[in-house]
């Protein structure tokens, strides 16, 4: 009981992580017009890791060799996903970049799946059709697929890749050092795609302002919350709660945004909650929860 319990309350922290990360996407989408994608994506993982250092100093000392390594490999995955998406979305449309992200839902099964060695319920199955469904009825606004289409697949590659890794190796005792790794490879992934054009910084206080609270809430806070949450919840629940970010995108959009919300967008966001509803409270007798059962 005490176990389901905190699985519980790593699954609200889960969904909490999605709401912070839904919330920007007004800001991220009006900073990179200002600045280049990949010196904001610099800024902001190197904020983000230096504030972790400097809160708890100590946590570096808690990085074993195995934490490091690990940790890089995430590091990679993570980084890797969001350049391929920043760089893809030269010649993506936004809407179908979204939903192609999105199908790390679909990967993260099979990836786990076929790297473990571990069957996969129905249910999760299930929840993952669902999700993608929704997400091609919150996302896409027409269909093609080029060279910026394609370089976004990796992203959801690399996306499924970090969260089936975080679900394997996370744990209670390591989740904050084993962020600082994460976001510090990710940050200086960002730092040698950005040099070569020449580093542009922050234009604006606007500009800063977004990178300040997209720093310190969506990455600094939200990862750690994600790596420590992970220990906990099984990766393919993880991902389909994840597919919550472009509905909280989507209702952020309409009341701060002022766009409009169409009868597609309801249905592709219930779509989305109810497979959340199905991975969460359906049969969970699946590899995923044995394995969570152990931490």
């Amino acid at each position: 009981m005490k176990s389901l319990s905190h699985a519980r309350i790593a699954t609200f922290a889960l969904l909490g992580v999605t709401v912070v990360w839904g919330s920007t996407f007004i800001l991220i989408k009006d900073s990179i017009t200002r600045q280049p994608p990949a010196d904001f994506l610099a800024t902001r993982f190197t904020i983000a890791a230096l504030l972790l250092v400097l809160v708890r100093p100590k946590a570096l000392k808690q990085i074993s060799k195995e934490t490091l390594v690990r940790g890089s490999l995430l590091g990679v995955a993570l980084g890797g996903g969001y350049l391929a998406q920043t760089f893809g979305l030269r010649t993506a449309p936004a809407a179908v970049s979204g939903f192609i992200t999105g199908l790390f839902v679909v990967f993260t099964p099979i990836i786990g799946g076929w790297i473990l060695r571990r069957p996969i319920g129905r249910w999760p199955w299930v929840g993952v059709l669902l999700a993608t469904i929704g997400l091609a009825l919150l996302s896409l606004k027409g269909w093609s697929m080029g060279g910026g289409e394609a370089l976004t697949v990796l992203t959801a590659v690399g996306f499924a890749l970090h969260i089936v890794g975080l679900g394997e190796w996370s744990m209670h005792e390591n989740a904050y050092s084993f962020a600082i790794v994460q976001l510090s490879i990710v940050s200086l992934l960002c730092w040698v795609a950005a040099l070569p054009d020449g580093y542009q910084p922050p234009p604006d206080r606007g500009v800063w302002g977004a990178l300040l609270f997209i720093s310190v809430a969506c990455t600094a806070v939200a990862f750690v919350v994600q790596t420590w949450a992970q220990a906990l919840v099984a990766p393919t629940r993880a991902a389909v709660i994840m597919t919550m970010e472009p509905v909280f995108s989507g209702v952020f959009a309409v009341y701060v945004g002022n766009e409009n919300m169409t009868l597609k967008m309801l249905i592709g966001g219930a779509l989305v909650l109810l497979a959340m509803y199905l991975v969460e409270l359906g049969p969970k007798k699946t590899w995923q929860d044995v394995t969570r059962a152990n931490h």
